[in-house]
């Protein structure tokens, strides 16, 4: 094979995640003033744990030996989990190839970009949308006629002329790695945190066009897809023919991955949902903060009461497995209102609830809070707040460990049984942050705790620290520990794992695990309800 003129490449989170981006790039570099680059092109992903050396030694065996001056692109995704790295392959890649064209784009460069290393550093910076303006660049940048400006603004056009990427998935993509599609872009909502706040509003793709890619994709085999739109539910008949779409090709292998909006479920999506069974659908549902006052300083709309009620139908009339976010250290937000929107929150009983601790993304209106909020955040990637005027760095520091055990204990799906019991009392997130607060003094660890450990650090508190019956909770550990398949043998179960059946073959996902170690909760829960 000839070496490229031009490469995109990124530097992913994880072997499993195929970046969208660099493949609309790529279906897309023969229009838009680009004719004939597509077989130029060559789409290089690596992960961010790969070695910096090892990336570069790559690339540039990709490009090759420099032919008569013929000039070479390369175009990098930048992201706020990749920039560090990325900037030192930038850095290498210079010194190693001086006339090498650099191109960088992505979030993480498109604002407040002046003062970045990783900027300094390119030839040159596409911000916002590159679908159409990365072609032209690279043609003007093959042709010898490179322009004046070193930072172009993105040209956003619209949606029916960006070609679509799916085609440039590759069976292997297909079969081994997370499928991401979007049937839209952009968010009609200002929430402040985020950068889709910038958006003017929502674009959908052409209908039958996403449909057909769809459909090519299904029949080349793909059964897991995970949507990236921020609203997938805001336009219901789109919703509903998405949905049609993939009910009438159900299999028992498909999964759909959906960002819906979690005040907003009118009767007929209802209807469509329930249609759906077990394993099928998840919800990702952006609760964020039950505050009224934090959701109106950040231009949150949220409707709370419609929010639970929604919430509260899911968990009881639908198979979806649901995922419920909140973030921790919004401006104005203490930790007893945050506890108690938590509180409610896990009232409603969603599968998973995920903790997250705020993070100042470049360009996001949430800095104009600074000042009168005393926010202050780390100056590194991925820029997470440090302490408020009414949260210090103490208590931040607290709940950044109390969302990683959490996510081990409850999200994990591996404590349907013991977690209530934890959780006793009139605040379950108090009964948490007092059980987070002694596991850290215990192990002083927020990772390599194994479920062995985790077994025996329960059992220690339940029973020496809040007094419980320590057969009880032996067996309620018991049950837990046998549930989920795990095969080692925590110390406080001595003797009681003698005899057990060989392990059941491993399953192929380990979120397939996961959920269906809360499938089997929930089943439990349900007969312990009909006993009683």
């Amino acid at each position: 094979m000839s070496a490229p003129a031009i490469i995109l490449a990124t530097l992913n989170a994880r072997y499993i995640h195929a970046s969208l981006g660099l493949r609309y790039l790529l279906a897309n570099m023969d229009r838009h003033g680009g004719g004939g680059l597509r077989e130029q092109t060559r789409l290089r992903e690596f992960t961010i744990v790969r070695p910096v050396p090892e990336i570069v030694d790559a690339l540039l065996a990709d490009l090759g030996e420099p032919a008569d001056g013929s000039p070479q692109v390369v175009g990098f995704g930048v992201y706020i989990w990749n920039v560090v790295q990325t900037t030192e392959v930038i850095r290498r890649l210079k010194a190693s190839r001086p006339a090498l064209k650099i191109v960088v784009g992505g979030p993480e460069v498109s604002h407040e970009w002046a003062e970045q290393e990783i900027v300094r550093l390119a030839d040159h910076l596409i911000t916002g949308w590159g679908d159409v303006s990365f072609p032209k660049l690279c043609r003007a940048l093959l042709d010898g006629q490179p322009p004046i400006k070193k930072v172009i603004p993105g040209q956003q056009p619209g949606l029916d002329d960006i070609a679509l990427p799916y085609a440039e998935f590759s069976d292997d993509d297909l079969t081994h790695r997370l499928l991401y599609v979007e049937a839209s872009r952009g968010c009609p909502f200002k929430c402040e945190f985020c950068l889709s706040s910038l958006d003017k509003s929502a674009w959908a793709f052409p209908e039958a066009d996403f449909l057909a890619a769809l459909e090519n994709l299904y029949r080349r085999g793909a059964r897991h897809f995970k949507f990236v739109d921020r609203t997938f539910n805001l336009k219901i008949d789109r919703t509903l023919s998405i949905l049609q779409f993939f009910l009438d090709r159900l299999t028992p292998d498909l999964f759909l991955h959906f960002e819906v909006i979690p005040d907003h479920l009118p009767e007929r999506l209802k209807a469509m949902i329930v249609r759906f069974p077990s394993g099928v659908l998840q919800f990702e549902i952006g609760v964020q903060t039950f505050n009224p006052e934090v959701q109106q300083s950040i231009s949150r709309r949220q409707d709370n009461e419609q929010t639970c009620a929604n919430l509260a139908w899911l968990v009881a009339h639908s198979h979806a497995h649901l995922h419920a976010d909140l973030i921790f250290g919004l401006p104005g937000e203490t930790l007893a209102s945050f506890a108690a929107g938590f509180d409610r929150l896990y009232a409603l009983g969603p599968h998973e609830i995920q903790l997250g601790v705020l993070k100042r993304l470049r360009g996001t209106p949430i800095a104009r809070h600074d000042a009168a909020h005393g926010m202050i955040y780390d100056t590194a990637p991925p820029y997470t707040v440090q302490q408020t005027a009414v949260v210090d760095a103490a208590t931040m520091q607290a709940f950044t460990r109390l969302a990683r055990y959490w996510d081990l204990l409850a999200n994990s799906g591996r404590f349907p049984r013991t977690l209530p019991i934890l959780l006793g009392g009139p605040s379950p997130f108090a009964a948490l942050f007092a059980f987070t607060g002694w596991l850290w003094q215990t192990t002083a660890q927020t990772s390599r705790l194994t479920p062995e450990k985790l077994v025996d650090c329960l059992f220690d508190y339940l029973t020496v620290v809040i007094g419980h019956d320590r057969e009880s909770i032996r067996q309620t550990l018991l049950a837990d520990y046998l549930a989920s398949g795990a095969r080692a043998n925590p110390a406080c179960l001595n003797g009681l794992l003698k005899d057990r059946d060989k392990p059941a073959p491993r399953q192929p996902r380990a979120l397939a695990q996961r959920q269906d170690r809360h499938a089997h909760a929930g089943a439990a829960g349900e007969q312990i309800i009909a006993m009683d």
